[in-house]
């Protein structure tokens, strides 16, 4: 891995956070809306989860 993978990567994260945010301005309103009333705990569980899963499909695509 280089730092060019690594802004490529960033770079496509911002445009799919853009165009989401782009598609669905009022869904996404109520998911944060509902984030804020969840435990932190809760919150913190999903985050890794979500990290773990993008580690092992990154992982599969570069074929380990």
């Amino acid at each position: 891995m280089n730092w060019s993978d690594l802004f490529d990567a960033l770079g496509l994260l911002l445009v799919i956070e853009g165009l989401l945010y782009a598609a669905f301005p009022t869904g996404l309103r109520w998911v944060l809306a509902r984030l804020l009333d969840q435990p932190e705990g809760s919150v913190r569980f999903a985050g890794l989860l979500t990290a773990t899963v993008g580690l092992v499909v990154v992982w599969l695509v570069r074929g380990a």
